[in-house]
């Protein structure tokens, strides 16, 4: 089993490149097998959850081909079967999205229930409801999800809540279906316009991405495409809040400014110095930062994505902050982690109240689900002496490179296997 293992103390500076969007590449990517000609993506980030899903794409027929470790073609004229069931495949939410594009294409879809990080309740009935709307049955049986339809008609759907996946994989299916649909009260989150306007560069007919409603006109069929998916604000977020955990100075490359506004305007609060340009970011900072209060939204607002990290920042900083979490339930598993080293949070219903404190310390820490491991990162950048952050598999899930380009910024950081103790040696001396 690999580890990080870090030595804190070290003021992060210099450049990052921020790699594509994890979560726009998961659903462009199935978006991809729509159309019977090649589709050539670039821009598309070498983590576990892409490898899974290509996985699944490639097992059911569908070509794939890497130019390099970012840019593959996918050509979904070979699909030979509707059907996926594989076990590595539960692992990732994402695999939901095969369910819209092989309805959508073929009318007909199984694919096992997903599972992805345990941070809540995250049901698939407006999945279910918008594919619904659209004339498709859908059941549950056996682990499967199976939905078809003779032929998929133009629907309207109001979603009961803002749901990224059901915006996604509705607009997934309506793409080939007759008529027009309309989806209200849809996510407006930039990986949903993203995955828009690949659609569009393919043929589709969709107006509205960015806004609550986003209207579909069907079209017989999508052809083939080059597209380029946007940067990943959450990993751009996360090294912004390193950066500031450490009293660093980075500057933070190949972002869109306007996706980190809720993000930015929280660290200027506490006293972080942001600079932004036309496609990057600098964070710098010089003193122990304020403390505020923050309440997770949904796009525009503060991400819940970016709620652990803000989390393990305020940790040591002035004052009381309050972190009130309104999208997932479960998401303060790394409360108890974040107390090894000893900050001092208390967890009340859905918020934790965080006392900041002066230093924590380092300790043998786990990583309970991906941005969980990611604040524990930067609580090990800011702590005193070693910390190891173990279950990092749930980290390379979303983080292209992440010990590589922390290293790249001056972190003492290493990835090691966690039973070679000679290995662990070799980095406290070097690092001593």
């Amino acid at each position: 089993m690999e580890q990080y293992i870090i030595k804190g103390g070290i003021s992060l500076a210099g450049e990052v490149n921020i790699s594509g969007a994890k979560n726009a590449a998961l659903a462009i990517i199935a978006a991809a097998i729509l159309a019977d000609e090649k589709v050539k993506i670039e821009n598309v980030p070498k983590v576990r959850d892409v490898e899974v899903l290509i996985q699944a794409i490639d097992g059911i027929g569908a070509g794939v081909e890497y130019h390099n470790k970012n840019t593959l073609t996918i050509y979904g004229k070979s699909i030979n079967s509707c059907v996926i069931d594989y076990d590595y495949i539960r692992k990732i939410r994402a695999s939901y999205y095969l369910l819209g594009a092989l309805l959508g294409k073929y009318k007909r879809a199984e694919v096992a229930l997903p599972g992805g990080c345990n941070i809540g309740s995250r049901p698939i009935d407006q999945h279910i409801k918008g594919f619904e709307a659209l004339g498709a049955t859908v059941k549950i049986e056996h682990g499967m999800i199976i939905a078809e339809a003779e032929s998929l008609r133009g629907g309207h759907v109001y979603f009961d809540g803002v749901s990224v996946g059901a915006t996604i994989n509705t607009m997934l299916a309506a793409c080939l279906a007759e008529g027009q649909s309309v989806l209200e009260n849809a996510a407006k989150e930039p990986h949903v316009v993203d995955v828009a306007n690949f659609l569009n560069s393919m043929g589709a007919n969709i107006k509205g991405a960015g806004t609550d409603v986003i209207k579909i006109l069907g079209v017989e069929k999508l052809h083939g495409s080059e597209y380029s998916i946007i940067p990943d604000q959450i990993e751009a977020g996360t090294f912004m809040f390193a950066a500031a955990a450490t009293k660093g100075n980075v500057l933070i490359k190949n972002v869109i400014p306007k996706h980190l506004e809720a993000i930015t305007a929280k660290l200027i609060e506490i006293g972080v110095i942001v600079e932004e340009y036309d496609d990057s970011v600098r964070v710098i900072a010089n003193e122990r930062l304020l403390h505020t209060h923050v309440k997770t939204l949904v796009y525009p607002g503060f991400p819940t994505d970016m709620q652990p990290q803000i989390s393990a920042l305020l940790a040591t900083s002035k004052g009381t902050s309050i972190v009130t979490e309104s999208i997932f339930e479960n998401r303060f598993k790394y409360v108890d982690e974040l107390s090894r080293m000893g900050a001092s949070i208390k967890v009340e219903g859905n918020s934790a109240i965080i006392d900041g404190v002066e230093k924590l310390t380092g300790a043998v820490v786990t990583a309970p689900d991906l941005r969980a491991g990611a604040a524990l990162v930067i609580a090990g950048l800011v702590a005193e002496g070693y910390t190891n952050v173990e279950y990092i598999e749930y980290i390379e899930r979303g983080y292209e490179e992440f010990e590589y380009k922390m290293q790249q910024l001056g972190a003492s950081m290493a990835k090691i296997d966690a039973n070679d103790t000679k290995a662990i040696q070799r980095f406290k001396k070097k690092v001593s």
